[in-house]
Formats: C-alpha cells, structure tokens, sequence
C-alpha cells in the first residue's frame, strides 16, 4: 500500500511535461467519441490551439484535473507563447477547490511555478492577465498568507475581473465558482452560495450543454435546504458531459441530499466503471462511498457487501501519486476507510465495526473515522474499554489536526469525539451524561456542513440522540429523529427511529406513517431484510 500523496516526484515530472511538445496524445483535439459539454473560452492563443483550449477547459470545469494538465500541455505544443495554458495548468494543480484541507507544499509550489510561466509569457491581453493574478493569488505568499486568506483573495479577484467583463462567461463562472469554495459553511444564512447559484443558474439558462454551469450548481446547492434548486441540474449534468467519470458522480450529490437513493445508486454505478476504465481509481472509490451509503439506506445489504468486498483489490491498485480525477487522495482514504465503516455501522454489525483496524494515513481525519465507528461498536457490545480508547485516539487526531491549522476537520473530529465520550457514557451507565455529550454534539453538527468528500456522516449525532433518548423518553426521542429526517431525508435509521419512538410513545398513527415511509424507501431492500423492515411489514399488514 503507498502513503498518500507525495508531490516531490510529481512536480518535477510535471515541470518537464509543460514544456514538452506533446506529439501523440491529444494531439487533434478532441476523440471522436468524447462528450464533455460545451465551452467557448476565447483567448489570443493561436486559432491551431484554440479548440484543444476549450476542450482543456471542458476538462478543468468537469474537475478532470489529470486530463486538463494534459489537454493544457497540448496547446503549449501547439502555440508556445499561449499564457493561459499556464493559468489552466496552474487551476488544475490546486485540485478539487472543495475538498477541505491544506493544499500540500509541494503542490503549492507546483502550482506557482505554473502561475510564474505564465506571467512570463506575458499574455496579450488585459482579461488574460486578470485571470493569471487572480489564479496567483491562490499560490503567493503560501508560506506566510493562510490558504482561506488566499481563496478569499482569488474570489475577490474573479469578481473585480467579472465586473470589468461583465459580457465574459467564463469569467462570470470561475467568480461563482470561488465564491461557492469560500463560503462559510457556518453560515446558515447561505448567502454566499446562493449568490454562486443564481449567477450560475442565469447563464444555465441560455447555455444547456456547458459543464461548468451544471457542475457548480450542484455544489453550491450542496446542503440540505438549497439541495431541491440543484435537481434540474443533477438530472443533466450526466448527459451534458458522459466523458468525465465525475460528471456522472456529481449527481448524486444532488440526489443524496435530497433522499433519492435509486437515482443516487444509479449515477454512481456508471461514475466507478467510468473512472475504473480510465485508471481514475481515486474517482472510483469516491463513488463507490457514495453509492454504499445509498445501498445502505434501502436495505440493499448484498449489494453492499459486494462494494466492501471490492475495496481491497482497488486499494492495492490505486496510486496517491497519479493526477487524474477530482477526487483527491484524502478522498479515496476516506472511502477506504468509510464503506467498511458504514456497512457495519448500518447494519448494527457491532462486533465487526468494535474490530475495525485504523489505516495510518497523512490525512488524520481518515483515521478518525474507524476511530468513531469502533467507539459506537464498543458501546452497543458494552464494552467502555474499546469506547475510551476511541476516545483517547480521537482527542490525539483533533489535536493533530489543530496543531496542523485544519480547522474545518479539527471540528468534525471533535463533533466525533464528542459522541463518542457520550457513548462511553452511555456504556459506563451514566445516562444522563451520555444524553448531554450526545445534545452538544448533535449542536455543534447541525452548526456546521458535510464535507464534498462524503454522503454524510457515518451516523448524525442527532440520530444517536435520538437513540439515547428511545427507552426512557420516546416523545422527545421521536422529535431528535424527526428533525435528522429534515437534514437526511430518507435515512434508514432516522425513519426507523421515528417509527420505534413514535409505537413507544403511544402514537400509533405516526408510527404506522413512518413505517410505511420506510417500506417505500427499501422498496427494494433484500428479504427478509434487517429487523426493523419484518417489523414495518407486520405494523403495515395489521391496518
């Protein structure tokens, strides 16, 4: 198994492949049977380099990183002296703009060797170089200047450059683009994303078949009360772009906020084969996290299981080093690490998630993950001493983390860490307790947002609430799951909850209601199936 991904060797490859004439592959531009959307980005590189340039950027707006640096390297080929093939080389060096955490040095400082040719070449054009300082801003200063400092600073730029161009499409797309990556995902108010999205959604209505429209729509919508505005757009988005293995994964991002778990399952099957087929096994992977969580909330166990079974052999051929889609290697280590995790945890396999053995990575937030699944095995086996020792392991990561400045995932690791301690809690007889840790974490959740990395979270603390409160409490336990149902409509466990609490609680009605929900949702779940679907077939048959 490599380590995750190291630059040192990549870089220097990469220095020498942008300047090198590319005489084979994409040499005539686009492949006769490659559909990737639309894109017209005019520059004042030569009319022999121009449609390779819009087939680049097709590339870049699909996240396809790997095949843009090439695409990009081809124009050089054609016109040397064409600045924006830099400025495209340096974009697709910083990688998927929605991943959360810090941008490796030695990326950084590719990056900036891309943005120093271009400023060299010294573009003909004043929009030319608006677009080049722009990008810059993301790389300069790295060392002194905070990279949130620095995506603030590129948003900023595309937006003074989009004012001066209000006629330049493009230029109107990257600035939605960065204003989306820089919103806080605190800010309940979502104004920031809802600025990107209808700046987006103005010209998706002129301009159907353009990549960069569909795609940054969806993730500015990416949160559970925008998610319904994405829908158009994840319905087309696929078909828009075929050639780009995450075009056909970004739906399901869409999808999953939304609850649409066949349609989710569907988009993500041909998304791994896709990306499988291109040597995108990163891609693959991230996919196949999306499309077990799917498989999990109806009950589609076997198939699961299938997808688990699976993982090793794309863990022994995937390569940290290799550029290619837009899942980034912490991408792919999180999904090695949660689609095992899920399918034990929505199983209630709690022996199998209690022996969940961690993977050192780079990316510490990867490891939290068994971490947590292990803490919440050890409680439903009544075992404190796999609970605490989560626990402890989780503390050292979240400081890991803080001492790294990766604020975003010191959070979620210490949301994890947090109902985890509740567990334990939980495991050691102190309810109460367990009910406070588990409330504050379910608080800290609902305050902040998922990462584009995963579906969702292993399982929502207000659902482990929820859990907590079932025995001694079901009215109020009926309420935590309910208001998981609004952030994670269609989940297994949310919508089974909701049934328990309500039956417990008296309320016959609701829990007739919340079972048949349950029924629909894992129409196509394995049978017998899990415990709580004999349970809804029998309260269903009785009415």
């Amino acid at each position: 198994m490599r380590g995750p991904l190291h630059w040192t060797t990549l870089v220097a490859a990469l220095l020498l492949v942008s300047h090198t004439v590319q005489t084979q592959e994409h040499r005539h531009g686009e492949a006769p049977d490659e559909k990737l959307g639309t894109v017209t980005f005019q520059t004042s590189c030569s009319t022999t380099a121009q449609p390779t340039f819009n087939r680049a950027v097709a590339l870049l707006h699909s996240f396809e990183f790997g095949r843009s640096i090439d695409a990009f390297t081809s124009v050089l080929a054609a016109d040397r002296s064409c600045a924006m093939a830099e400025w495209g080389i340096a974009l697709s060096l910083w990688g998927n703009p929605f991943a959360p955490g810090i941008k490796a040095n030695a990326q950084v400082q590719a990056g900036f060797a891309a943005i120093s040719r271009a400023r060299s070449l010294a573009a003909r054009t004043d929009r030319e170089r608006g677009f080049i300082e722009a990008a810059a801003k993301l790389y300069e200063d790295a060392a002194r200047v905070p990279q949130p400092t620095r995506v603030a600073a590129y948003r900023d730029a595309m937006e003074a450059l989009a004012a001066r161009f209000p006629d330049d499409d493009e230029a109107t797309i990257f600035t939605a683009l960065g204003i989306a990556v820089a919103a806080d995902p605190a800010d309940k108010s979502y104004a920031q994303l809802l600025k990107a999205g209808a700046m987006l959604e103005r010209l998706f209505a002129r301009r159907r078949d353009h990549p960069g429209l569909a795609h940054y729509i969806i993730h500015a919508y990416d949160v559970p009360p925008l998610a319904d505005r994405a829908l158009e757009a994840a319905r087309q988005y696929a078909a828009i772009a075929p050639a780009a293995p995450h075009a056909l994964h970004m739906p399901s991002h869409t999808f999953t906020r939304a609850g649409f778990w066949q349609e989710s399952i569907d988009t993500n099957v041909k998304s791994a084969a896709s990306a499988q087929r291109g040597g995108a096994v990163g891609e693959a992977l991230h996919a196949s996290d999306y499309q077990v969580y799917a498989y999990l909330q109806t009950g589609q166990d076997r198939a699961a299981r299938r997808l688990v079974e699976a993982v090793p052999d794309m863990v022994r051929r995937y390569n940290p080093n290799l550029i290619t889609g837009a899942a980034p290697p912490a991408a792919a280590y999180y999904a090695i690490a949660a689609i095992p995790a899920r399918y034990a945890l929505e199983r209630g396999a709690w022996n199998d998630a209690a022996a969940l053995e961690p993977r050192a990575t780079n990316f510490p937030y990867t490891e939290a993950i068994t971490h947590f699944a292990r803490a919440i095995g050890g409680a439903h086996l009544g075992r404190p001493d796999v609970v605490r020792a989560a626990v402890d392991a989780l503390q050292r990561i979240r400081d890991r983390l803080a001492a790294a400045g990766e604020a975003y995932w010191t959070e979620q690791v210490e949301i994890q860490r947090r109902g985890a301690t509740a567990w334990l809690a939980f495991a050691e007889g102190r309810k109460g307790d367990a009910v406070a840790e588990m409330r504050t974490a379910a608080d800290r959740e609902d305050a902040t947002e998922k990462s584009a990395v995963t579906p969702g979270p292993l399982a929502p603390a207000r659902e482990m609430l929820g859990e907590l409160l079932l025995e001694a409490a079901p009215a109020v336990a009926l309420t935590e799951f309910e208001a998981t149902m609004r952030k994670e409509p269609n989940r297994f466990h949310a919508v089974a909850g909701a049934a328990r609490a309500a039956a417990l609680a008296g309320d016959r009605r609701a829990a007739a209601r919340h079972y048949a929900d349950l029924l629909t949702i894992c129409a196509r779940a394995d049978r017998p199936g899990r415990a709580e679907l004999i349970e809804a077939r029998r309260v269903t048959a009785r009415r």
